[in-house]
């Protein structure tokens, strides 16, 4: 290999190894707006469920703000049932949608969307939380990320986000030849979204490219979680 070969294989971003899905028996999905349990979590909801975790989902607007209408109902009217179909196929068996006002999270009390999703985990017994990497979304994704993590903490649950390969501390799941069925999945649920469907086609290219490999990272990881338990047993 020549010097500039060996230096370009160097300076080669390294994608992220595979590794299992986090174990989980009850797991709290949060997400900012309906949708996108369907378009940004539907495979990862796909594999947790395959391998035995029950689903609930808390979703904190009803997701008014999209620029997007394909009918002619209120958004704030229409999405929240939207939601519950992309629900039933998904294999989510609780949904609750929050009143908060979407497109400005960011901008609400922390502290009450912390509580509303601490009284969530209580809820449901949760010993996951699963959301959106703000660092790749939305900046709603940003409130929804934070609240969730400061809920985690006093719940003392791990948080894992669904990220993008060049994340610091991504790590890929592979779903493997389940891919398809789950691919097909995810767009049923996205499908069930009608008042956004012009935004369907897209999607379905996206998923197409991403195949089997989706990416998660730790946002509160089990490890701080047990260091936590640990002082408070001292």
């Amino acid at each position: 290999m020549t010097s500039t070969a060996a230096t370009a294989s160097l300076m080669a971003p390294v994608s992220p190894a595979s590794a299992p899905l986090p174990p989980a028996g009850s797991i709290l999905v949060v997400t900012a707006r309906p949708g996108q349990e369907s378009a940004g979590l539907g495979g990862l909801l796909f594999a947790f469920r395959r391998a035995g975790a029950s689903l609930a989902l808390l979703c904190l607007t009803r997701g008014e703000a999209s620029p997007l209408n394909s009918t002619p109902r209120r958004l704030e009217a229409i999405r929240p049932w939207e939601l519950q179909l992309a629900a039933s196929v998904l294999g989510i068996s609780s949904v609750a949608v929050a009143d908060y006002p979407d497109g400005a999270l960011r901008r609400h009390p922390a502290a009450e969307l912390t509580e509303r999703i601490r009284r969530a985990i209580r809820q449901h017994s949760a010993d996951l939380l699963l959301v959106l990497d703000p660092a790749a979304g939305h900046t709603d994704d940003y409130a929804v990320a934070a609240a969730a993590s400061a809920a985690a903490g006093q719940a003392h649950v791990p948080v894992v986000a669904r990220t993008v390969p060049e994340a610091s501390g991504a790590w890929m799941i592979d779903l493997g030849a389940d891919a398809p069925t789950a691919r097909a999945i995810q767009k049923a649920a996205a499908a069930a979204h009608a008042s956004q469907s012009q935004a369907l086609p897209g999607l379905a290219r996206r998923l197409d490219l991403t195949g089997g490999q989706e990416y998660l990272r730790w946002l509160v990881s089990p490890h701080r979680v047990d260091d936590q338990q640990q002082v408070r047993r001292v």
